[in-house]
């Protein structure tokens, strides 16, 4: 592929961050800045 950025052979990883809005309930550590960038994320104004 013209452009790629990788080594041939080697694995690739797709990285998502987890966010307490689309995991389950309960206690769950995110860092605050994520809980702001969410905070109106779901609002259906």
């Amino acid at each position: 592929m013209a452009g790629l950025d990788a080594i041939d052979g080697t694995p690739v990883l797709d990285l998502k961050p987890s966010m307490a809005e689309f995991g389950p309930r309960g206690p769950h550590y995110q860092p605050t800045w994520a809980s702001e960038l969410m905070a109106g994320y779901f609002d259906a104004s």
